[in-house]
């Protein structure tokens, strides 16, 4: 029951802190972040650590944490699902919950860029480091790096992007870079999901760092993923976003997922929270694209 799972959470966390540390040290890591089919179904969860708990018509969605680890252990439980995605306080409860066994890890790095705030561009550092990342025994690092011509922030959020990059390839862990063309629009950041403003974005995000052995990129999915995935020859993992028209996002996912460097999905709030409420048929049917 959700109850007592919370109760066990809380215990721990008030009675036994290292109770997390220990988790970890015994967690059975994924031989592969593709999983067994060759392809990832990742569930990504970190939203909220930005402000960012809105789903459709309802913004306060994600906020609700513990119908939120309901959510996520349906989803890890279901057969095809290889790994998750999301920050400290979210993944030490999974390993509390003991959800964590023969899936890939990702800790999500820079959830400074507040939604709807004023400093969105300047995307700091706040959640995993790449030292915390390989102490845990997880896979890699996911950083949030939109790039804004026309904002001064954005040569900050290169440099400490290519900073992560480093330290993850340093240590051998997968750096995922999730890059977006952005621009500010009546006050707010706006990313720019045209073909062409992917492609750019693909190719400023494909060269930072000084190695690239172990970087990995989030993209989304927009018109002529075949121009978008042949802009880098680096391992591509596509993002669901939120999703509206469920039949055409699925759609447009399988059509990508057949480029050569599309390695499988990221998916959070549609997966999470789809209409109609069922976790486990939604994430059926996007694993059945896989």
């Amino acid at each position: 029951m959700l109850s007592d799972n919370v109760s066990r959470i809380v215990e721990a966390r008030v009675s036994d802190p290292g109770a997390v540390a220990a988790a970890a040290a015994r967690r059975v890591r994924a031989t592969s972040p593709l999983g067994g089919h060759g392809k990832a179904m990742i569930i990504a969860a970190d939203h909220p650590a930005r402000g960012a708990n809105g789903v459709g018509d309802d913004p306060t969605a994600m906020a609700d944490r513990f119908k939120l680890l309901d959510r996520l252990c349906v989803a890890l439980e279901r057969p095809g699902v290889t790994g998750v995605l999301a920050t400290a306080d979210i993944l030490d409860d999974l390993l509390l919950l003991g959800v964590l066994d023969g899936k890939s890890v990702f800790g999500s790095m820079n959830r400074a860029g507040l939604a709807g705030s004023v400093f969105e561009i300047d995307d700091r550092f706040t959640g995993y480091d790449a030292e915390t990342i390989a102490a845990m025994r997880f896979d890699g690092g996911k950083m949030l790096t939109r790039i804004a011509l026309q904002d001064p922030a954005t040569p900050s959020v290169l440099e400490n992007t290519a900073r992560a990059v480093d330290e993850l390839n340093d240590r051998q862990l997968i750096a995922l870079v999730e890059p977006f063309l952005s621009s500010w629009q009546d006050g707010r950041v706006r990313n720019v999901l045209s073909t062409d403003a992917v492609i750019k974005s693909v190719t400023i995000a494909s060269g930072l760092g000084r190695r690239s052995a172990y970087t990995w990129l989030k993209l989304p999915v927009v018109e002529d993923m075949e121009r978008v995935l042949s802009a880098s020859t680096l391992p591509a993992l596509l993002l669901g976003g939120e999703v509206t028209d469920p039949d055409a996002a699925f759609a447009s996912w399988g059509k990508a997922l057949k480029q050569p460097t599309a390695q499988g999905l990221v998916v959070g709030r549609s997966l999470l929270y789809p209409a109609g409420g069922d976790v486990a048929g939604a994430v059926d049917r996007a694993v059945s694209l896989l």
